[in-house]
């Protein structure tokens, strides 16, 4: 088995964010970040489309950053993160492990595959996400930008490990392609399986990531494609 690492090189950023509204509306604000303005080499991001009469965000507005043999991410707005040459194509498995030290109240995060036209209105991927709070497991595909299509709509799932009273929760997400269907596993269990058919049309092949939620603080390691 053939193991593809995804290479991390090391650069901080941070700088402030005025508050704005995050998917849940005016109640829901986004937290300001302090950043540089900067993601470690080679690494780009997309975020959501801004909603309206809010500020257009900018990677100042995020912390995404190499740390303690992995990555960090703060936010800041909802994004997904990724780097160019990390595409897969075929039969593989993207994976990641997600640790947060302190609650994250309802947000979530996860992974992204089957990426194309990122920077585009015509931006196309999949992307599949855990919500500690309450063991959810989300699958959506997004074709544009307007709202995605939910393919698993927060389901709730033995499989994911929730907060603790310390606010504290580890997951490790995995997708599998593999022929005809797409294994969606979470801490080495299997929690969906999708056929090719109930994919929205979309492709498996693309660009590989990760996707991570406004208002969040986690740390991911093991963020690696294989085949």
């Amino acid at each position: 088995m053939k193991t593809v690492a995804i290479a991390l090189t090391a650069l901080a950023i941070a700088a402030p964010l005025s508050a704005q509204s995050g998917a849940m509306g005016n109640d829901d604000p986004t937290t300001a970040v302090t950043g540089s303005g900067a993601l470690p080499d080679g690494w780009t991001l997309r975020f959501d489309p801004a909603r309206p009469n809010r500020p257009t965000p900018t990677v100042a507005d995020v912390n995404f950053r190499v740390m303690g043999g992995g990555l960090h991410a703060t936010s800041g707005p909802a994004a997904i993160y990724y780097k160019e040459g990390n595409v897969a194509t075929g039969e593989y498995t993207v994976s990641a492990s997600f640790a947060q030290a302190k609650s994250m109240g309802h947000e979530a995060y996860g992974v992204i595959l089957g990426g194309s036209n990122l920077q585009e209105s015509t931006q196309n991927y999949l992307y599949f996400l855990v919500r500690p709070m309450d063991g959810g497991i989300l699958i959506n595909h997004r074709s544009s930008d307007a709202a995605p299509t939910k393919l698993v709509g927060w389901e709730p799932n033995a499989a994911v490990t929730k907060e603790g009273a310390d606010g504290k929760a580890s997951n490790t997400l995995a997708v599998r392609v593999a022929g005809d269907a797409v294994h969606f596993m979470v801490n080495g269990q299997e929690v969906s399986v999708l056929s090719r058919a109930q994919l929205d049309g979309a492709s498996t092949d693309g660009l590989v990531g990760l996707r991570i939620n406004h208002n969040l603080d986690v740390h991911i390691t093991d963020f690696a494609v294989t085949h």
